[in-house]
């Protein structure tokens, strides 16, 4: 399978199309990216974030692929690499069983583990890769449909984080604060929300090879300094800003039609 294509940002259409979903407004959401998520669904190379669960493999394939490949196939949770490098993992066991390999990822912004892709709004794994590969407008759709799905949506809705974090998060979430640490991005996204457009610009020149720190649609030094580089080396104003121009030249050389 081709895991790359452009790694289209979230357009404030997916956005629009989540919160009425979800029956929510923006800051609810962006709580959950906040806390719940890794952020941006991307990797550099344009492949999807994932997380390879070998427990998970295990399950599915009743352990028949434990002995000869105890790292991506184990009765117990691990073996991590973390980034690019969980491609190896999943493509090796892809090599195995390409089904139950797919369905033991966790995959996009909101790492929808595949084998959840019915509640996530697919026919098969197979058309929820497709879609967390083509753009985040999908990874995050999948997100709330699993949200939905799960009859979480409500919580939501009421801002109770409590209800929500036992939910998506299992009765430990405790543990982890989770419950708290979302009321706090709440109240913090309520004043300030990030602007998609920075952010579609941010993962652009991280594209493109260069370091605006994290695809989070807020400013900061590190954007800044990525923008100006960008703008020197493409002979615009070197603003630092993201002015029309330079918006238009960073979207057509990290997005080709």
């Amino acid at each position: 399978m081709n895991f790359k294509h452009q790694g289209r940002p979230l357009s404030d259409a997916g956005m629009d199309q989540v919160c009425s979903t979800l029956g929510v407004s923006e800051p609810e959401v962006w709580a959950v990216l906040t806390v719940e998520t890794r952020g941006f669904g991307f990797l550099k190379d344009r492949r999807p974030q994932i997380l390879f669960e070998r427990h998970i493999f295990h399950r599915l394939t009743r352990g028949r692929h434990d002995a000869s490949h105890p790292d991506i196939s184990n009765a117990k949770a691990g073996g991590y690499v973390g980034g690019s490098a969980e491609y190896t993992r999943l493509e090796k066991a892809m090599s195995l069983n390409e089904k139950a390999a797919l369905e033991s990822a966790s995959w996009g912004i909101g790492q929808v583990m595949g084998f959840n892709y019915k509640v996530a709004g697919f026919d098969s794994v197979h058309d929820m890769v497709a879609q967390m590969v083509k753009d985040e407008n999908g990874q995050l759709m999948a997100m709330a449909n699993f949200i939905k799905g799960n009859n979480l949506a409500s919580a939501l809705q009421r801002q109770n984080w409590v209800s929500f974090a036992r939910g998506y998060n299992g009765r430990d979430f405790k543990k982890n604060d989770y419950d708290a640490r979302l009321a706090a991005a709440h109240a913090k996204l309520k004043r300030l929300i990030p602007d998609l457009s920075l952010r579609t610009a941010q993962a652009a020149l991280m594209y493109l090879g260069f370091d605006p720190g994290p695809i989070d649609g807020m400013r900061g030094r590190l954007t800044r300094s990525a923008l100006m580089m960008f703008q020197e080396q493409f002979n615009l104003s070197e603003t630092g800003e993201l002015d029309q121009e330079t918006e238009e030249k960073l979207l057509a050389e990290a997005f080709p039609a």
